[in-house]
């Protein structure tokens, strides 16, 4: 436990846990006091079941024992889509689900409904994590990692009169959200193993969405060890690429390097 973190306000603070398959990670902020901000990681074994993962951090964690004000869990995951906010009824929930993603055993769909966007997320969690976590944090509220995601880059969006395109970068995959003040265009996660992967993606998305090489931009985030190199290779051929930088948004505090915090935890920090 971080001795320069006071735990002992924990019930006026958000506890907000992130899930993904390259490991979990946890944030605690006081929504009153923007210093107040503590962040760790948790690795995850890969030769084990999602759910037997989280059990184990559960248990081994300090720190999630105490009573937070607010709880929220984001899962980080490619089985999620969008719909448009006057097209969801809640009855379709799992029809509309599983008409774009495969069906899957002992998942449940759950759903976002983003304001601001004017947008419902659908997204799935096994079962079994899910209950682990419901009975651990009762009050709990779970989100898709692409749902603050969604929100905050649409309010970003509107800044100028050009289109944007932003790019998450994780280890093994990319988030990709397009906008035209506001208005989003698409939203999708593509499986990128490699520099190139990522590349062709990106200058695929802007060349079928037709957007300015000169006029129009590209915005990445993440850390991953090949960020300064996709952004050379985008260069070449759109002139406005830029690194999101969170201290823009957020009061770093001493202990937490901003940029060690995944960009959904902190937009969701943000955004709230």
């Amino acid at each position: 436990m971080d001795e320069t973190f006071d735990f002992s306000k924990s019930a006026q603070y958000t506890l907000s846990i992130r899930l993904s398959t390259d490991g979990f990670s946890f944030s605690i902020y006081n929504p009153l006091n923007g210093s107040d901000f503590y962040f760790r990681n948790w690795p995850v074994n890969t030769q084990r079941s999602m759910a037997a993962n989280v059990k184990a951090f559960l248990a081994e964690t300090e720190g999630l024992d105490l009573t937070y004000k607010q709880t929220n869990i984001l899962v980080h995951s490619p089985r999620y889509t969008s719909v448009p906010l006057e097209l969801f009824e809640d009855e379709q929930m799992e029809e509309l689900f599983y008409q774009n993603l495969p069906r899957r055993n002992n998942e449940l769909v759950l759903c976002n409904v983003l304001g601001r966007s004017n947008l419902v997320v659908l997204f799935s969690i096994d079962k079994l994590t899910h209950l682990f976590l419901s009975d651990h944090f009762p009050q709990a509220r779970f989100f898709a990692s692409v749902s603050p995601q969604l929100e905050g880059l649409a309010n970003r969006s509107l800044q100028g009169n050009n289109r944007k395109l932003y790019a998450h970068l994780h280890p093994d995959s990319t988030d990709v959200f397009c906008f035209e003040r506001g208005r989003l265009l698409l939203a999708n996660t593509y499986a990128t193993a490699t520099t190139d992967d990522r590349a062709y993606y990106l200058l695929n998305v802007w060349r079928q969405l037709g957007y300015s090489q000169a006029d129009d931009e590209l915005h990445l985030t993440g850390r991953t060890a090949d960020r300064d190199t996709l952004t050379g290779q985008l260069k070449k051929y759109i002139r406005k690429v830029f690194i999101i930088s969170p201290q823009a948004d957020f009061n770093e505090s001493a202990s937490t390097p901003i940029e060690d915090v995944p960009f959904d935890i902190q937009l969701l920090v943000t955004c709230e």
